[in-house]
């Protein structure tokens, strides 16, 4: 089956996003925790930045990957005309 130039670049875009956002969900959770003792030294609301980041900060962003994803998601489909339509 051949893709069309249309279909390729709206691949293209669609692991481009993926690949930033696995970046940032690989930061978020590996790197942060290979840091922690370094961050450790900067305190939020009165615990150590690594904790923080540990049981509210990287649950937010994991949130937020997901909404950006859907969001960014939706307009490419409807860029490209491969949406869903509206069903009832």
């Amino acid at each position: 089956m051949q893709l069309s130039e249309r279909h390729q670049e709206y691949w293209r875009k669609n692991l481009r996003l993926t690949a930033v956002l696995l970046a940032i969900w690989f930061v978020v959770t590996f790197v942060m925790i290979y840091f922690a003792p370094q961050l450790n030294d900067i305190v939020i609301m009165g615990f150590p930045f690594a904790f923080y980041m540990a049981a509210q900060g990287s649950l937010i962003i994991y949130v937020l990957v997901i909404w950006f994803y859907a969001h960014r998601m939706n307009q490419l489909d409807q860029e490209f005309g491969v949406h869903e339509g509206d069903e009832e």
